[in-house]
């Protein structure tokens, strides 16, 4: 009989972290990867007594993957295929995964085979240290790492994440997604935001193998522009809003100091060189009035953002 026990240098997992996880796959018309899929979890498995439950879901595929997903792993009790009626995007998958299973932790696993299941353990036992989320810093080549390593760039110089891949594999306790509100296609920034929260972010380098079948579904210029506009209004919900003073503010008090840089060269243009210019005037009238009420709805932010933390703070006791 073989012994199915990890080797000298690989990772051990414990055994509770041996069974309290769930690997979340989002699929969407991925059958031709899908015998070997499930094939190497199976062994990855196996390999490493792991018992955790894998919930393949299903994105709205018109290929069958879903279908053919249960047959393949007819007799593996471990699988599940959650099946969405309509294509909904990566971010409601995982969503829909994280509601139905009760296992405390999450592992995101592409169903392209990318990554390799090996990989699995190796997350568990980097969680396992404390960590809340661990990241997947991918090593190898492929097709879009100009436009990820600026994205994952911007992240890192807007938000601060101690992690330089943030759309990879990665695992989580599940408990995280209390503290944060994924909108459509936010799974990008999971990280970020929880990070904001106070979450504890830590990343391993894992292997990116090129695709073996199928296409991407992640391209286009489209993807490019709704991620910048992404971007921005993650960087308003976890900056500006909690501190929205600080962006109202000073823009309205700028505006306010430059309405009286105008006057001051409207007044010595009238008294000392007798040249009146009625636009300065008005001009000054503008940025005056713009200013102040730019700095009133700064003001007025505040107040609801202190309500928000408020409710913020109510709702975490509640969950207690």
């Amino acid at each position: 009989m073989s012994d199915s026990s990890p080797r000298a240098g690989e990772p051990a997992v414990s055994e509770g972290m041996r069974r309290d996880f769930a690997v979340v796959i989002p699929a969407y018309n991925e059958s031709p990867v899908v015998p070997a899929l499930v094939q190497e979890l199976r062994e990855t498995f196996d390999r490493y007594q792991l018992e955790g439950e894998i919930l393949l879901v299903d994105d709205g595929s018109s290929d069958g993957t879903g279908e053919l997903a249960i047959q393949e792993a007819s007799g593996w009790p471990l699988v599940r295929v959650l099946t969405h009626q309509g294509n909904r995007g990566k971010t409601e998958a995982i969503l829909t995964a994280a509601c139905a299973t009760d296992r405390s932790v999450l592992v995101v696993f592409d169903a392209d085979l990318q990554h390799s299941p090996e990989e699995i353990p190796r997350f568990l036992s980097k969680l396992a240290e404390g960590w809340d989320i661990v990241c997947g810093r991918k090593v190898g080549e492929y097709d879009k790492r100009a436009v990820s390593s600026i994205y994952n760039r911007l992240c890192q110089l807007m938000f601060n994440v101690p992690a330089s891949d943030l759309n990879s594999m990665k695992a989580f306790r599940k408990s995280v997604l209390d503290d944060v509100r994924l909108r459509h296609d936010w799974h990008r920034f999971f990280v970020v935001l929880a990070h904001a929260r106070g979450h504890s972010v830590t990343e391993i380098d894992i292997t990116l193998y090129p695709r073996r079948a199928g296409r991407s579904k992640y391209s286009g210029l489209w993807r490019v522009f709704g991620g910048i506009l992404d971007l921005l209004s993650v960087w308003f919900l976890t900056i500006v809003s909690r501190k929205p003073l600080l962006l109202f503010g000073a823009f309205g008090a700028a505006l306010v100091l430059l309405g009286l840089g105008v006057g001051i060269v409207a007044i010595y243009l009238r008294f000392v060189y007798g040249f009146g210019f009625r636009p300065l005037l008005d001009l000054v009238v503008l940025l005056e009035t713009v200013g102040f009420t730019i700095f009133g709805f700064g003001l007025l932010a505040e107040m609801v953002a202190a309500v928000r933390e408020d409710l913020d703070a109510l709702a975490r006791n509640a969950r207690r």
